[in-house]
């Protein structure tokens, strides 16, 4: 079990970090939750290495977007047109887990946060596009932790960055649109750089075809964020027609068998955005030395966050020489990002 002193600390940094700004219900209901013994209690049965407050509150979203009758339901923009304040909604959400606690706490055990936050490719389209410049090969795509793969199908979407220049597949109907800040300006391609493959690695990866694991996954966004469900949902009619190669297992120990089924007219790109912080200070130690060695063998690139800090980073091996760069700051649901000079900071 999770001690309950940290479970409330979590909630606290939850509120403060992530939802200021973004989400005033969660705010609000994390900075209660944090000094409440019941709503910890139950909390603290999670399973292990889960972001339990996204957790908690995905579980209670996805009850309430199955049609579980309660008046809570009144506070939550996603269920209802017109929601309540959320200045009076933390007796009724406490109500509601206490109610149905048998149901939150199997979901806790049992379920994972696996969002697929589609606006992150809006900072991945040009890290893709500075990789094709360098690299001049089409881009094999393998994503870790790609729960039900919408960040594989970057190219398939369009994209602005503050002006009316349209980038990427202007016909998409998926268009994502973003405020890149401060003076620095990415690359960015017109079109976006040729497929070659595309991987997603996922302890459990998500059948999109499958209602119940749809539904966890808008379940996962925010009650308030409309249009990271529309996204979302825009995003997945693409991943049911489209053509990728999903992978339950270890990301990380399914790596070296992945790049050795990609021919070396493609240049390998292995990416993971907001997983790194589920991963074991070991494992990513591993996984550093797993591209390290894949590097040794062939061209890498390595996009990735969370690992020594929340930057994003591209590290790359090219003629195996070891090249590493901290290219951004990104907000963790893609709304913004700033472009460090030179691709560095």
């Amino acid at each position: 079990m999770i001690k309950k002193e940290k479970l409330s600390r979590n909630f606290l940094t939850f509120a403060e970090k992530e939802c200021k700004g973004s989400s005033l219900l969660y705010e609000h209901l994390s900075i209660k939750i944090a000094s409440d013994n019941h709503l910890l209690a139950i909390c603290s049965k999670a399973r292990k290495g889960q972001p339990v407050p996204n957790l908690l509150f995905a579980a209670i979203h996805y009850l309430l977007l199955k049609g579980k009758e309660h008046s809570l339901r009144e506070y939550y923009p996603s269920i209802v047109p017109h929601a309540k304040s959320y200045k009076e909604s933390f007796q009724f959400f406490k109500d509601f887990c206490l109610t149905y606690q048998i149901e939150v706490e199997s979901i806790l055990k049992t379920k994972l946060v696996q969002t697929n936050e589609v606006r992150r490719c809006a900072y991945l389209y040009p890290v893709f596009c500075t990789i094709y410049e360098m690299a001049k090969k089409p881009l094999a795509l393998i994503e870790i932790g790609t729960s039900a793969g919408l960040q594989l199908l970057w190219d398939k979407y369009s994209y602005s960055y503050g002006t009316n220049i349209i980038y990427g597949n202007k016909n998409s109907k998926l268009h994502l649109s973003t405020e890149v800040k401060g003076a620095n300006t990415p690359i960015l391609h017109l079109m976006p750089p040729p497929i070659s493959t595309r991987i997603g690695l996922d302890i459990n990866t998500v059948d999109l075809n499958d209602e119940e694991e749809e539904l966890w996954l808008k379940a996962l966004i925010w009650t308030e964020h409309t249009d990271r469900m529309l996204m979302f949902e825009e995003a997945a009619n693409y991943m049911k027609k489209a053509s990728v190669r999903l992978v339950d297992g270890d990301g990380i120990s399914l790596l070296p068998k992945c790049v050795n089924s990609i021919p070396k007219e493609s240049v390998i790109c292995i990416f993971h955005t907001h997983v790194a912080n589920q991963i074991p200070l070991e494992k990513k130690k591993v996984l550093l030395q797993t591209v390290e060695a894949i590097g040794k063998e062939r061209d890498v690139f390595h996009i990735y966050n969370n690992i020594q800090d929340k930057y994003l980073h591209l590290d790359y091996y090219l003629n195996g020489i070891e090249s590493c760069h901290m290219i951004a700051e990104t907000d963790g649901h893609g709304r913004w990002f700033q472009w460090f000079e030179n691709g560095r900071r």
